[in-house]
């Protein structure tokens, strides 16, 4: 098993940064690939980015790229989202996954471990 605790959301201004953090305990994250989602309110939970195993290969939705970057410290057991220019259409309940195999995917129902969540508020 696989537990993951996110940290680091809250209430900034438009335009402002943020860093998530997701660190595992229970076993190593090096094998895995590991994801970012977001939900928010009425919406069905949604793909933000994904790095591989060996970290060497990245990929982010067309609404966050160029202003997220994922990152992952396998010594820490933990990866890393980098958001910047926040906008309000960003706020959400973000959420990380890993993934057993340890190729990037896109889709909820690729991943066998979540977090809690962690809410990121983007005010105008």
């Amino acid at each position: 098993q696989v537990q993951l605790v996110e940290s680091g959301g809250g209430l900034v201004q438009a335009g402002g940064s943020l860093r998530l953090s997701c660190t595992a305990s229970g076993r190593t994250l090096s094998t895995y690939a590991m994801g970012w989602f977001r939900q928010a309110p009425g919406k069905e939970r949604e793909f933000v980015a994904a790095r591989n195993w060996s970290g060497e290969r990245t990929y982010y939705a067309d609404s966050v790229k160029g202003r997220f970057t994922i990152s992952r410290d396998n010594a820490k057991n933990t990866v890393y989202l980098q958001m910047n220019s926040l906008k309000p259409e960003d706020t959400a309940v973000y959420y990380c996954a890993a993934r057993l195999t340890g190729t990037i995917r896109t889709q909820v129902r690729d991943y066998d471990y979540w977090g809690q969540g962690t809410q990121v508020t983007v005010s105008s």
